[in-house]
C-alpha cells in the first residue's frame, strides 16, 4: 500500500469517532485501531505527587536545563508516522546513510516499522547528510526530525 495513502487512512481515524478500520486490497490488508488517549492520565497523576518545588525554582530550573536538544540548522528529514527507526535494511546490512553521505530527493535513507509493516522513508531534499538524530531500534512519532541535511 502507498505510504501516503495509509498516511490518509491514519489521519482518517485519528480525526474520526470510529476507533477500528480495517481494508483488504489486492497487494494487502491494513487494519487501524485507534488506541485511548493516554494524555488525559497525567493532569490526574500531577496533584498527587509530593511536594512540589516552588514555583519560581521550577522555572528557573526549566530554564536551566532544556527538555530537548533545539534542532540544528539545516533541512530537517521528518518521519512521516510513528513507528520504529531503522537505518538499514535489516539487521546486519549496512545502513543506508551515515554523517557525511550525499544523498539526492526521492533516495532511500531509513525505514520506520508501523504495524508490521516496513516503510521506505525517501529523501525529500538532496544534500549531505550532517546528522542523524535517531538511533536504530527508537521509536519515534510523527513529525520527530530524523536526519539533519544541507
Amino acid at each position: 500500500m502507498d505510504l501516503r495513502k495509509l498516511k490518509t487512512l491514519i489521519d482518517l481515524v485519528s480525526e474520526s469517532n470510529i476507533s477500528e478500520l480495517e481494508i483488504t486490497e489486492a497487494d494487502g490488508k491494513v487494519r487501524i485501531v485507534k488506541a485511548e488517549p493516554v494524555a488525559a492520565v497525567h493532569p490526574m497523576a500531577i496533584p498527587t505527587m509530593g511536594v512540589a518545588p516552588p514555583p519560581m525554582a521550577a522555572a528557573a530550573s526549566a530554564l536551566a536545563v532544556p527538555a530537548e536538544p533545539a534542532v540544528p540548522a539545516g533541512h530537517a528529514v521528518k518521519s512521516p508516522m510513528v513507528g520504529t527507526f531503522y537505518r538499514s535494511s535489516s539487521p546486519g546490512a549496512k545502513p543506508f546513510v551515515e554523517v557525511g553521505s550525499a544523498i539526492k530527493e526521492g533516495e532511500p535513507i531509513c525505514i520506520i516499522e508501523a504495524m508490521k509493516i516496513m516503510n521506505e522513508i525517501e529523501a525529500d531534499k538532496s544534500g549531505t547528510v550532517t546528522r542523524i538524530l535517531c538511533e536504530n531500534g527508537q521509536a519515534v512519532e510523527f513529525g520527530q526530525p530524523l536526519f539533519i541535511i544541507e
